[in-house]
């Protein structure tokens, strides 16, 4: 592994891999004079995005808070629907559903997985129910095949939350693919990064056409009506976003979607240290992964036993220099949403799961560093 951090060194939960490479593109898109959003290097971003995601259409928007708002308008979602939503996430995915007047309501999650479990989704479905959205957990894809299913008995769309995901699979399908339509973030804790950003990915070109349109105020591209001979006033007939990716951005992601298999076996080789060096440890629980998919590892998450005091572990860790959290979010108990769903297994997730750092840039010596102080630190916190 490329250390970014020596021995005596601050080990960080997260840090971005961007490099020269990033920096000459930005600075051909600086030269080229478009650096607004939906413009030359976007359409090339999104071209290549949808390729690597097995599917036929990408818009590059904002971030995926953006791109699961857009979809779900797309998909008509409005005031008095219900949007069975992965309860153990990060809220942006029950807020996308607010911002559209419906209702999130939380489905539990998989104890061995984090992901949503489809027998919870299942006894949730009911007349206001339009669709569901499942989150690939850390960068773990959810169970497909029964939430496939699901929809299609019941008549609702499936929107995968694929923020954390890019480069996963599941069955030998990548993410993105997974359902008929998917989001995802670029953040910059994200496997590949441009600082903020996201995608909407489908194979359906008119409901691309849907969420290009709206992303950009309700009007066609600039850069598509900057193309034309004549002078074309467009017309409003609907009121959209501003939910445009810059060209700046773009730029990033596209050397960044080059270097994606390598910063995946990187992450990958950290996950492996950590499992070499933690295994057996009394009182943590390893993440594991099941056989009929892959991880992109966008987070590192050891359970805690409920005699752990995870508070003092994680001090322990920052006294330390090292980076930690707690998980995600149980988002049914955030008091945003008044939500009515019980989530045990969400909840007992959300207190006793810690995020230790995962990233590309961790070197042998950085994980080696974090195995000794957590081992020390749960042994001492019991």
């Amino acid at each position: 592994m490329a250390g970014k951090s020596g021995a005596a060194a601050a080990v960080p939960l997260g840090w971005p891999s961007l490099g020269a490479a990033e920096l000459d593109a930005v600075a051909a898109v600086f030269r080229s004079g478009w650096v607004a959003g939906a413009g030359p290097a976007c359409r090339a971003f999104e071209e290549e995005f949808a390729r690597a995601c097995g599917v036929g259409h990408a818009v590059a928007v904002a971030n995926c808070t953006a791109g699961l708002h857009l979809a779900l308008l797309a998909h008509g979602v409005g005031a008095g629907d219900e949007v069975i939503v992965a309860d153990y996430t990060f809220p942006a995915t029950g807020h996308a559903v607010l911002y559209t007047g419906a209702t999130p309501v939380f489905a539990d999650v998989r104890a061995d997985t984090g992901t949503v479990d489809p027998d919870a989704v299942a006894a949730l479905i009911g007349p206001r129910t339009v669709g569901i959205v499942a989150v690939d957990a850390a960068g773990l894809p959810a169970d497909y095949a029964e939430l496939g299913e699901l929809a299609a008995r019941h008549d609702l769309f499936l929107i995968e939350d694929a923020a954390c995901a890019a480069g996963a699979t599941y069955r030998g399908r990548p993410a993105g693919s997974l359902a008929p339509v998917a989001a995802f973030s670029f953040h910059g804790r994200k496997g590949i990064t441009c600082g903020e950003g996201g995608a909407v990915v489908t194979d359906d070109a008119a409901f691309a056409a849907k969420v290009r349109k709206l992303a950009a105020f309700g009007l066609e591209s600039a850069w598509n009506r900057a193309a034309s001979t004549e002078l074309p006033v467009p017309v409003f007939d609907e009121a959209g976003y501003n939910y445009k990716l810059s060209d700046i951005a773009a730029a990033i992601m596209r050397v960044q979607l080059t270097r994606l298999p390598e910063l995946l076996a990187a992450r990958a080789r950290v996950a492996q240290g950590y499992a070499e060096l933690l295994t057996g440890l009394d009182g943590v629980a390893l993440p594991g992964v099941p056989d009929d998919r892959t991880t992109t590892w966008q987070s590192y998450l050891v359970t805690l036993d409920p005699g752990v005091d995870r508070g003092r572990v994680a001090a322990h860790l920052r006294e330390q220099e090292i980076g930690c959290n707690f998980g995600t979010y149980a988002s049914h108990v955030q008091p945003v949403y008044g939500a009515r769903e019980t989530c045990p297994v969400s909840a007992d997730l959300f207190r006793r799961q810690l995020a230790v750092p995962m990233h590309a840039e961790l070197s042998e010596a950085d994980v080696e560093r974090v195995a000794i102080a957590l081992r020390k630190a749960v042994e001492n916190s019991s």
